[in-house]
């Protein structure tokens, strides 16, 4: 998929398909988290695939059904900052998007009894799925995406100086 198509297409999902997400596609989507770029290079996260504890993490966040109907939970966890963590999210979820799987990120209600379930501080967690109603990204070009984004207009937020 073109990487503007899946910008523009990309929204937070919720409701998950009952299918499981195949085994090469989870690799993909951590090692994309993996790659992402970090001040300095230093890497100073963690990636913990949240299989047995998924009811555990699931109260530990804002919205628990988001993570309990999911087919991939991943916390990240550790040191890093938050731009840092925003961009290895954001890797993941636009490589989950770009093979047909959904996602939503997950702010942190209970930062103690995660990091228990964890055994790290969690900075974030991200939930995947297959989306319980299909949505074909290339139905539409990528501008029309675009137009229909709950946004405000790209005028409004650039300015030349």
């Amino acid at each position: 998929m073109d990487v503007y198509l899946a910008i523009a297409s990309k929204r937070d999902q919720r409701d998950y398909a009952d299918t499981p997400i195949p085994e090469d596609l989870v690799r993909r989507i951590l090692d994309s988290g993996r790659l992402s770029g970090n001040s300095q290079n230093r890497q100073r996260w963690e990636f913990v695939v949240v299989e047995t504890a998924q009811q555990q993490l699931a109260e530990t966040v804002w919205q628990p059904r988001n993570v309990l109907g999911a087919k991939l939970v991943v916390a990240i966890c550790g040191d890093a900052q938050g731009i840092d963590v925003g961009r290895c999210a954001q890797n993941m979820m636009l490589c989950a998007w770009g093979e047909g799987v959904t996602s939503c990120p997950n702010g942190i209600r209970d930062q103690d009894a995660a990091a228990e379930i964890c055994g790290a501080q969690v900075k974030l967690v991200l939930s995947f799925g297959y989306p319980a109603r299909p949505r074909n990204p290339e139905s539409r070009p990528a501008e029309d995406w675009s137009a229909r984004a709950k946004r405000k207009p790209l005028d409004e937020l650039v300015r030349r100086v």
